[in-house]
């Protein structure tokens, strides 16, 4: 098991082995799962707000493309499985087949790109790291909005009512939360290292 080195995570642990990377991906996967199960549920709509997407974007950006990825993909197979991982600890394939699955897919696909703009230390600045997590936040909104219209048949104004609006403040706090801790993170490592 090999990750690009150029992330959070292997400037903090250089000797990644399988080993590490096993734990990393264990953690992170407890990390979303934790996360998942802030849920706070929107009156009429079938999406409920919760801390994962901050933790998609602070393992994405901490873990890089590959090892972000598969990390995301062990938590959703965890949930799939059986695992009480998601959102009110639930579990199930349906959780990734209904109404909310396309913000799961939407997130899977946002850590795997945000993990290359991480990868390209797109993380490390305030001027690059949060611009990176609004394109995270658009995939994962783009996935989960197309993916609720389709499943719940209803239009586009109900769709972005209850799958988009209520969330707003939500994102916009966690993506200046992740996208101003991680550079001041990077400014730290880089002092001490110099």
């Amino acid at each position: 098991m090999s990750f690009h080195a150029s992330s959070l995570r292997a400037t903090l642990l250089p000797a990644s082995n399988a080993l590490t990377n096993t734990l990393s991906i264990g953690a992170g996967a407890i990390f979303l799962s934790a996360l998942a199960q802030i849920s706070i549920p929107i009156p009429g709509s079938p999406v409920p707000v919760t801390g994962q997407s901050l933790g998609v974007v602070l393992i994405a950006s901490s873990f890089g493309a590959g090892l972000g990825f598969a990390t995301f993909a062990t938590y959703l197979l965890v949930g799939i499985a059986g695992g009480p991982v998601f959102a009110g600890a639930s579990s199930g394939i349906e959780k990734v087949t209904g109404a909310t699955g396309g913000y799961l897919i939407g997130m899977l696909v946002a850590t795997y790109l945000l993990g290359l703009l991480a990868n390209h230390r797109m993380d490390q600045k305030f001027i690059t790291s949060l611009p990176s997590m609004l394109v995270a936040n658009l995939i994962i909104f783009s996935f989960g909005l197309i993916w609720l219209h389709h499943f719940t048949g209803k239009d586009w104004r109900w769709t972005i009512n209850a799958g988009l609006t209520p969330f707003i403040v939500g994102e916009v706090l966690k993506m200046i939360i992740a996208g101003t801790s991680l550079p001041i993170l990077w400014r730290v490592i880089k002092r001490k290292s110099n």
